[in-house]
């Protein structure tokens, strides 16, 4: 499938996924960081037709990943009469919470509460809008290494390109003709007030980390594995306690 087809063909899952709801959906809750995956996601949810609602919510956000998302935001609003845009500023509410939950300082949960601050905040968009929450992780995050949190950005209704490698998102947003800065960008969760890179918190290249996953003999297939093993519990269904008749 050429990328042109792949990008009608996600758009339409979309729509037909919303049409086809017991109850349908009234709009479409997207989070842009300013990075490729949620700007092709948005992009895709705009192209549907339906009420689109991006959101941008920086906590203690680098500059330029900030700026990032709202050129984002304002080439959404250019090309698509559909979208919606708002920016929400998280700063006092997780300074709120890191403060009440000093005694538990840690900076890896304290990184996640981030996203899952972030996720609360679609989610409330969504109620109000009467709406779904779409996601933006791709394949080799969402199902090869689990590099994502879990109840965060991991917390999400729909996931349009859950079946496209890192490599293929960057197909489709040059497709979609999304901004060249944001194509060019590394990619980072924007977790992290250094704004460390996800190839940096990885140890790979996404090249390399899309050929470990599928080739077995894969010079990086071991350290692939071990990341994987470490975060399969994200990937999996909760373990359940199982009841003997």
């Amino acid at each position: 499938m050429t990328p042109s087809e792949k990008t009608k063909f996600i758009s339409n899952w979309i729509k037909t996924y919303v049409d086809q709801m017991p109850v349908k959906a009234q709009s479409l809750v997207v989070g842009i960081s300013g990075g490729i995956d949620s700007s092709v996601s948005s992009t895709l949810s705009a192209m549907t037709g339906l009420k689109t609602i991006v959101l941008t919510m920086p906590i203690k956000q680098i500059e330029n990943q900030h700026d990032l998302s709202l050129k984002h935001q304002e080439w959404l609003i250019k090309n698509f009469k559909n979208v919606e845009a708002h920016t929400i500023n998280l700063d006092k509410l997780f300074e709120s919470f890191s403060s009440t939950l000093n005694k538990f300082d840690n900076e890896h949960g304290f990184a996640n509460s981030r996203a899952r601050l972030r996720m609360t905040t679609l989610y409330q968009v969504a109620a109000a809008n009467k709406g779904i929450v779409v996601g933006t992780g791709n394949k080799v995050e969402d199902f090869g290494v689990g590099f994502y949190t879990k109840y965060g950005d991991g917390g999400v209704d729909i996931s349009p390109i859950a079946d496209c490698n890192k490599t293929e998102v960057w197909e489709l947003g040059k497709e979609l003709g999304i901004l060249k800065e944001i194509i060019d960008a590394p990619p980072t969760d924007g977790l992290w007030d250094d704004g460390r890179t996800d190839e940096g918190q990885l140890g790979f290249k996404y090249k390399d980390l899309e050929e470990a996953m599928i080739n077995p003999d894969s010079p990086h297939r071991q350290e692939y594995e071990k990341i994987r093993k470490q975060n399969l519990h994200k990937m999996e269904p909760i373990p359940v306690c199982k009841i003997p008749n």
